[in-house]
């Protein structure tokens, strides 16, 4: 791939999606387009930048950026973000919401759905301690590809090994087959609708807690700023970020503070910070597009 088809593809990511490719990864270009150029009927990678250059058709465009989008994602990744999320963040999210008895999460980036049905499962099992509560988990992602995968809820063998005690995986999936799909209950809790981390997420309404790990470190420094900060507009006054363990706010955005000296995760710095017990309303899923 020469340096001129290289740049254009890499320019184009960044500007669609936020996605920084280093000058030494092309052959993630021409390793990944190759299904799409044979998709597209194009005889070879060249053909199909070709294309791009004539005509930026927004199918074409969003294979491309699906192809080119990491989506790797297991159960209880990393462990800690979940055993935080019980021990630490929902009980104190509780204390301070118990007038209104609701709490809002969204999972940025979620990918084949590991990571809001893990907190799905946390919720599920501690549904004596939620009664009388109603918990909203919006799970986006910018592959329309992964989310038909999410809401389905269906895994195999090696995806449910990963990150599932016996546990769990008897408590919470039914076998299918040769794979294991979800309870409907479990399904239900949560809400997937595509959402590219570039445009304005006011329209989502307001969140208690947003999980975005293990995306920022695909961004450049420009982009991972624009993107924390336009998470810190959507947040409630206390709520809580939850960044995966290779990231951090720290010499990127001043919109964020450590919280509580838990790793990874962070609260709006002051003076954004809102009085115990304050939370703007936030518009029920059911009413920004929920499909």
């Amino acid at each position: 791939m020469n340096t001129a088809d290289f740049e254009f593809v890499a320019t184009m990511l960044r500007q669609s999606s936020g996605l920084f490719l280093a000058p030494d990864k092309g052959y993630l270009i021409e390793s990944r387009l190759a299904p799409v150029a044979k998709k597209h009927r194009c005889n070879s990678i060249d053909e199909l930048i070709g294309r791009l250059r004539i005509a930026r058709h927004e199918q074409l465009v969003r294979d491309v950026v699906e192809a080119m989008t990491t989506n790797e994602s297991f159960f209880f990744r990393d462990v800690k973000p979940f055993e935080a999320f019980k021990q630490k963040v929902l009980p104190e999210l509780m204390s301070r919401r118990a007038t209104s008895r609701s709490l809002r999460i969204w999972c940025a980036a979620a990918s084949t759905g590991q990571e809001p049905y893990s907190l799905a499962m946390i919720l599920h099992e501690e549904a004596s301690t939620l009664a009388g509560w109603k918990v909203d988990i919006l799970a986006t992602d910018i592959s329309t590809e992964v989310l038909a995968k999410a809401s389905a809820g269906i895994y195999t063998q090696l995806e449910v090994q990963r990150g599932l005690s016996i546990q769990r995986l008897v408590a919470h999936f039914d076998k299918k087959d040769m794979h294991w799909q979800l309870k409907p209950e479990l399904r239900g809790k949560v809400l997937f609708r595509p959402f590219n981390l570039l445009d304005n997420p006011k329209p989502l309404g307001l969140f208690d807690v947003v999980y975005c790990r293990n995306v920022l470190i695909y961004f450049d420094q420009a982009t991972k700023l624009r993107v924390l900060d336009s998470i810190a507009s959507v947040m409630s006054g206390d709520g809580i970020l939850v960044l995966g363990g290779a990231e951090t706010v720290f010499g990127v955005t001043k919109s964020f503070a450590a919280w509580n000296d838990q790793h990874g995760l962070y609260r709006l710095a002051p003076p954004t910070f809102a009085p115990a017990g304050v939370q703007a309303d936030a518009a029920p899923l059911a009413a920004i597009g929920a499909k």
